[in-house]
């Protein structure tokens, strides 16, 4: 008797949180289309909630809730943050934008409110040893302040150094500031940041996530590189704090580009740097000393453009696509992840087949899998529209460049991928000068001897099951 009323309770317990569990479902479903999203990923979630019960439900949890709508950071204070100290304004009309790039400034400058910068310095470097050394430099020369912000800081003989160096700064008496990315460095020790606050320096992580399993924030990451020191010198680019960009990895080299800003240009690093600064700790740095009078060192013109997981427009996915349908003569594009929304997916076909030379420069081999295989398979709307593909082969391309017309270049942290585009908090660097893009032309054409360039008639004809695989992960390809 005792037994068929446990198996009834059970059995009606069990019915419950079956009903629950699919009423649950069917709600997030709900919330999924009603939020009018791309339907290039609405369709994925559904797929995931529906054919993996339970795990769906944590994954959506963690990777898929949409935080566009959210601010961390109000209007106000955020005007306060980029309202520069008088006269250190940067916006110079004297000095204008290309022509046809106009649309992309106003785009950029009134929508989103980056301003113009005049008259940078702007040093290539395209190994880590050269970049390091540059960092490191710059580093023992500050005099007032070090800003630093990387998705990934190690505990290696790199990050070891710029460590030791820090603190022996802080021990001047020289402000330091460091921000990291809690995921990026979840395999570094505590005690290794530890040390650095131990030394006096002022280090936060960005976006904490205390229990990752139970936490929606893991999927938000700050994958931006930002430098300042002493708001005169400036770093951005591709590369993290770390050994491998020195020393490669087990099967080849790790190419990627960094770059040195001296001028105005850096007015907008440290702007991007006090407003992930002010959302950590609250602490609100606006002043002269943090924006000193700077030389013009060039003509060129420059925007730093970041972008995030909250806000209404996805800024860097808009200004990639306007690169590229403005474009005229020839769009050349470096990227470790190629998983295109479908807007840059047809903005890249329509610039091919309109005559635009579309070159598109990708790792031979990826440092993950799956995302390759996925990357494989938007390769094909590429080369039937025309687009020349070229594999990289020493080792990994890690670079982040788009060029244009020997007039613009896009260079910073950003993948061309959904990631990039749409979860993670990027930074890129928008340069109008046609000096800069022929140096990063040069750049490119170099790269291109140590690339494999993709045939056409050999590549379509790749085996069918191979295909298969690569389209089946194409449809996750939003969340990876």
């Amino acid at each position: 008797m005792v037994s068929a009323i446990q198996i009834g309770v059970q059995t009606i317990v069990g019915t419950i949180l079956f009903i629950s569990y699919c009423v649950t479902i069917l709600g997030l479903v709900l919330v999924i289309i009603t939020e009018n999203r791309n339907p290039l990923k609405t369709i994925p979630w559904i797929l995931v909630l529906l054919f993996l019960p339970g795990i769906g439900l944590l994954v959506y949890f963690l990777f898929g809730q949409d935080n566009r709508k959210q601010k961390i950071i109000s209007r106000r204070t955020y005007k306060r943050i980029m309202k520069r100290p008088h006269g250190v304004s940067p916006l110079k009309e004297t000095h204008p934008v290309p022509e046809q790039y106009k649309p992309l400034a106003h785009l950029l400058g009134v929508s989103n409110e980056f301003s113009l910068l005049h008259g940078s310095k702007i040093d290539i470097y395209t190994n880590g040893k050269e970049k390091f050394e540059a960092l490191l430099k710059a580093i023992e020369n500050a005099t007032h302040h070090i800003h630093l912000e990387y998705y990934i800081f190690c505990d290696d003989e790199i990050g070891n150094r710029v460590k030791d160096t820090l603190i022996r700064k802080a021990g001047e008496g020289i402000e330091v500031r460091v921000l990291y990315d809690d995921v990026g460095c979840w395999n570094v020790k505590k005690s290794f940041f530890r040390e650095m606050k131990n030394a006096g320096i002022q280090v936060h992580p960005f976006l904490r996530v205390v229990l990752p399993v139970l936490s929606g924030k893991v999927n938000y990451r700050n994958h931006r590189k930002i430098v300042v020191i002493d708001g005169s010198i400036g770093f951005i680019g591709g590369m993290n704090i770390a050994d491998r960009y020195c020393v490669g990895t087990s099967w080849g080299s790790w190419r990627d580009s960094h770059f040195k800003i001296q001028g105005k240009g850096v007015y907008g690093l440290q702007s991007a740097f006090l407003i992930d600064w002010y959302v950590i700790t609250k602490q609100l740095l606006n002043g002269q000393v943090y924006y000193p009078r700077v030389p013009v060192l060039s003509n060129n013109l420059m925007q730093i453009v970041t972008s995030g997981p909250v806000g209404q427009w996805r800024v860097l996915l808009q200004s990639t696509i306007k690169v590229i349908a403005t474009a005229r003569k020839y769009v050349y594009i470096q990227t470790p992840y190629f998983l295109p929304t479908e807007g840059l997916n047809q903005a890249l076909q329509v610039a091919a087949l309109g005559g635009v030379d579309v070159r598109l420069m990708l790792p031979k081999r990826a440092d993950a899998p799956s995302v390759n295989m996925a990357s494989h398979s938007f390769i094909d709307d590429m080369v039937k529209s025309g687009a020349k593909v070229y594999f990289y082969n020493p080792g990994f391309l890690h670079a982040k460049l788009v060029l244009a017309d020997d007039m613009v270049a896009c260079i910073g942290s950003a993948n061309m991928d959904f990631r990039s585009f749409e979860h993670n908090f990027e930074i890129n660097a928008v340069v109008y000068d046609e000096d800069f893009a022929l140096q990063m032309k040069k750049v490119f054409y170099h790269d291109m001897h140590n690339c494999e360039k993709l045939v056409p008639a050999r590549w379509l004809k790749r085996p069918l099951k191979q295909r298969v695989a690569e389209s089946f992960m194409r449809l996750f390809s939003p969340l990876l």
